[in-house]
Order: structure tokens, then C-alpha cells, then sequence
């Protein structure tokens, strides 16, 4: 497409002097700070990022120390005290100012999200959009769901991904600062940490106790997870770091509820409705499937694979994706992309390395779409965007047969019984959602029954759901406390009865028993 271009006063370094002109607290020219103690500082060491967008270096994340950890911890202790002594009404009008600057400043966050992580236009404005709207919900709700409640004897730690900055980790962190407790969080790695920075200085500016810091989690985890004086910790990332995670917390018997991926299946078992699964599949596609609600694994009914082959190849071929702000004309609208890059040009040529790898176990290809079909500026670099792709029968040795691609890799598995049916559906010991298509209800109440999946849907997907409904997960995928409306409230505070509370998740005979 060489016609195409970028949007006009969308590029980076005018997205980056935005954010120094309404926060200049938080942004220097060159720089981001960290923030903690209630204030900007500029400590830590900055370092560059590869934007995956088009491969352009911008600012890092300015990476702190240990010690400035373990300070930043005490800080929040003191804020913590501080804050619990806030009337309710009081942190309800702080958390809605907070809020209504966020809106007010919604297109330069959605912006940066576009950036830093490449989601499209559109979908970048939902995740702002979700985070607030969900806030608004507890802000109303919340009299009642704290009532005979108390804040936790400590900060909330909060160690999240970089998929979901605005609709999941700041959404926690203020309706943790809701309930009456202070908050420290760690920016994600990966991206994120631009419009995190700009969250969180609307979040200081309207007076809220929350820490924001940068770091290598290899020299941050032990503080953020292990401090004594916390008081829970939530932690949304793969299984890898997961475990290690809660068998630190093994012993310790603190609050936590840890969000870790499975590999989610959508089956079909005795159907018809062709079309209505087309549109899920499409919709399955949104930000590349990197999201710990994705679809990657089919497992289809074999006499049925050649009608499920023709409603879901058309959508493969019909996938638009590519640079998320390039226009064809100066005064176009920002484009309709399904995804944009991957999070890294690593993590695409891991892709296509799997993909090489199921083809190598004598998988069968079905489809590998091309680089050719993006959306793209005239000589900008494609390195961390993906075709989509799937593979038929993969093999049972291959790396991603009990495991999630988070990304546009899909897998097909035929069965011929049901038995097979539930074993292919539960190949990665829990999940956080499944779905199944079919006509018979009899046999998709019967199959969700015995799904190793938090939430399964009968001829409509799942989703990690806001407001009044819970979130959790089975098995290797969820640890903890379950979450969501009231839960989520209660998860992080405490009862009439204490340290003694009994709460709904994870946990052995689904009791809690924190340390203080």
C-alpha cells in the first residue's frame, strides 16, 4: 500500500511531547520518573524501548534499584495508615477526579497504547474506555460493598502484563485505593509504561496513595512480592512466573489472587450455525489473540471439519492487520485493523518458529497468511507483526500443545468421540475460559460440566467480564482469590471476622487465611 501514510499529529515524538505538556510532573524531554513517597522522582536508570509499531527507539522505562524498592514499600506502608483514616466519601470523590481526568485526556492515553503495545484505534479506546466505566460501577456500588469491611493491614502490590494497562491493572489499582487501601505497581517490561506514567499522575494529582515504579522483576519480585508489610498481591502473567510467584507465597499465607494463562478452546460438537461462529472467530482475532481470554485452539468434530474449514478459512483470508495510524489520505479516520504487530519482533519470530515446528511434527498447514496483505507505511519496519496462521493435527510434542501462542497462531484438532471431545478441550490443565458450538443442548450443558474452565459459553465466547461478574480461573490458570463486583471488593478487604475470613477462590477448602 504505498499510498499510505501516518496520520497526521499522531507520530511518536508528538504523542511523547504531549504527554510532557499534561504531565509535566511525571515526563521530562527525555525521560519518564518514578513515582513514590507521593512525588515524581527522577531515579532509576532510563534505558530505550523498541516500539513495535514500526520498530522506532523511544524512551525506556527508568529502571530502579533494589533499595529504592524496599523504600518505596515503607512509603506506601506510611501512606497506607494515612489513607485508611479517609472517609469513605472523601476516597469515592478522589477516585471519580481521578477518573473524570483520565476521561478528559482518553484519545492521549488510547494513543499511547496504539504505540506502545500496537493495539488499533479502536480497540485501544475500548480498553481506556472499559477501565473507567468499570471504576464508575464501584464507585457507585461501593457503600454497600464495604459496609462492616476494613481496608488490609498493608499496600496492595500489583504486578501485571502489558496487554490490558488501563482495563485491568488501573482499573485494580483504583478500586483498590476505593476500598480504603494504598497501592504500589510495577510497569510491565514489555510496554505500557508510557500510558501507566500518565494514569498515575492523574491518579497522585487527585490525591490517591499510589506507587508507580520501573524495574527488572528479577530484582524488584522479592520486594513486591515477599515484603512482609503488604498486604496482598495481584500478579496477572504467564504460568512460568506464576508459579514461582505463589510458591514464594506458599507459606506466607497472604492474600493474593495471581491471573496466569491456559489454553482456551472453543469446540464443535454437532452443529450448524456456520455464520454466527464465523463472527466469533473474526472477533476472536482482536489485538492479535494476545489477551488471556483468546480462542487459539479448535477442536472440531471430525465429520464435520470440512464445514467448519469453510466458515472459518474466509475469515482467516479477511483479517485486516497492520500499522495502526496509517491513513490513506491525511483526513481519513484512523483504520479498522483487527491487530496490529505482536508485542516484539522476538515474539513474532517465536510464532514462526512454532509454526515451523507443528509443520515439522507433520502438522498439516491451513493457512499462513502474508506479511503482503498488511496495512503498512512505505518503508517502515515489519519486524514485529505477524500473518495469521493455523495448523491442523498438530503434534502432541509440540510446544504449544498444552500451551497459549498469545498470538494470531491458531491450532485445529479433530475428535471422534466425546471422551476425546473433553480430553483435547482440557489439554492444558485449566483454563480461564472455554466455549462450545453446538446444536444440542443437552450435550453442551453435559460437556461444560466436566470443562476444566472458569467460565464456558454454549455457542458464544467468554470474556474476563467487568462490574458484577467474577473472574477466576482452574487449575494452573488462576491462583487465589476469585474477583470481580463484590468479590473484589471483599478480596481486598477484611471482614467482621478477620484474619479468619473465608473467601471464595483457589485457596484449600476455599478459605484465606492472610498473616495479619
Amino acid at each position: 500500500m504505498a499510498n499510505l501514510q501516518l496520520k497526521p499529529g499522531t507520530s511518536w515524538w508528538e504523542t511523547y511531547a504531549r504527554c510532557v505538556s499534561t504531565a509535566p510532573e511525571a515526563f521530562e524531554s527525555d525521560r519518564l520518573l518514578n513515582l513514590f513517597d507521593g512525588r515524581w522522582q527522577r531515579v532509576g536508570r532510563p534505558g530505550f524501548h523498541v516500539n513495535p509499531v514500526d520498530g522506532t527507539s523511544i524512551q525506556g522505562s527508568p529502571q530502579v534499584e533494589q533499595a529504592t524498592a524496599v523504600a518505596s514499600v515503607e512509603a506506601a506502608v506510611r501512606q497506607h495508615e494515612e489513607w485508611g483514616k479517609v472517609e469513605l466519601d472523601e476516597r469515592k470523590e478522589r477516585v471519580s477526579a481521578a477518573v473524570d481526568m483520565m476521561a478528559a485526556h482518553r484519545d492521549l492515553l488510547a494513543l499511547l497504547l496504539c504505540w506502545e503495545i500496537g493495539k488499533p484505534w479502536r480497540l485501544a479506546c475500548a480498553d481506556v474506555d472499559r477501565g473507567l466505566d468499570g471504576v464508575r460501577w464501584y464507585v457507585e456500588e461501593i457503600d454497600r460493598q464495604i459496609d462492616g469491611r476494613a481496608p488490609l493491614p498493608g499496600p496492595i502490590s500489583n504486578i501485571a502484563s502489558w496487554n490490558y494497562p488501563m482495563s485491568v491493572q488501573v482499573h485494580a489499582e483504583l478500586i483498590q485505593a476505593l476500598a480504603g487501601n494504598a497501592v504500589v505497581a510495577k510497569t510491565p517490561t514489555q510496554g505500557g509504561f508510557h500510558c501507566l506514567t500518565l494514569a498515575h499522575a492523574f491518579m497522585a494529582r487527585a490525591g490517591l496513595p499510589v506507587t508507580l515504579l520501573s524495574g527488572a522483576g528479577s530484582k524488584l519480585g522479592e520486594v513486591l512480592v515477599s515484603n512482609p508489610s503488604l498486604g496482598a498481591l495481584a500478579f496477572v502473567g504467564g504460568r512460568s512466573n506464576g508459579r514461582a510467584v505463589a510458591t514464594s507465597l506458599a507459606d506466607r499465607r497472604r492474600r493474593h489472587f495471581l491471573e496466569q494463562e491456559g489454553l482456551n478452546a472453543w469446540g464443535v460438537w454437532d452443529f450448524t450455525q456456520w455464520p454466527l461462529l464465523a463472527q466469533h472467530i473474526r472477533k476472536g482475532f482482536e489485538y492479535a489473540k494476545q489477551r488471556c481470554t483468546a480462542y487459539p485452539r479448535f477442536v472440531v468434530q471430525r465429520r464435520l471439519l470440512p464445514a467448519f474449514l469453510e466458515a472459518y478459512l474466509p475469515v482467516l483470508h479477511d483479517l485486516r492487520f497492520g500499522h495502526p495510524l496509517a491513513v490513506a489520505a491525511p483526513d481519513d479516520p484512523l483504520p479498522e485493523l483487527d491487530f496490529g504487530p505482536v508485542i516484539s519482533s522476538r515474539k513474532a519470530g517465536e510464532l514462526s518458529d512454532q509454526f515451523d515446528e507443528a509443520l515439522a511434527g507433520r502438522a498439516l498447514p491451513l493457512f499462513r497468511g502474508s506479511l503482503g496483505d498488511g496495512l503498512f507505511v512505505p518503508g517502515q519496519d515489519t519486524a514485529a507483526y505477524v500473518a495469521p496462521a493455523s495448523v491442523l493435527e498438530p503434534p502432541t510434542q509440540w510446544s504449544l500443545h498444552h500451551a497459549e501462542p498469545f498470538g494470531p497462531l491458531d491450532s485445529v484438532v479433530c475428535v471422534d468421540t466425546e471422551s476425546e471431545f473433553l480430553a483435547a478441550m482440557n489439554a492444558s490443565n485449566g483454563c480461564l475460559v472455554a466455549s462450545i458450538a453446538t446444536d444440542d443442548p443437552t450435550f453442551g450443558a453435559r460437556a461444560a460440566e466436566q470443562l476444566q474452565a472458569f467460565k464456558v459459553g454454549i455457542n458464544k465466547p467468554r470474556s474476563r467480564g467487568d462490574r458484577e461478574e467474577v473472574f477466576g480461573g482452574i487449575g494452573e490458570s488462576w491462583k487465589g482469590a476469585f474477583v470481580g463486583g463484590d468479590l473484589l471488593v471483599h478480596a481486598v478487604t477484611y471482614g467482621a471476622d478477620g484474619n479468619a475470613e473465608r473467601l471464595f477462590g483457589n485457596f484449600p477448602n476455599y478459605s484465606l487465611y492472610p498473616d495479619r
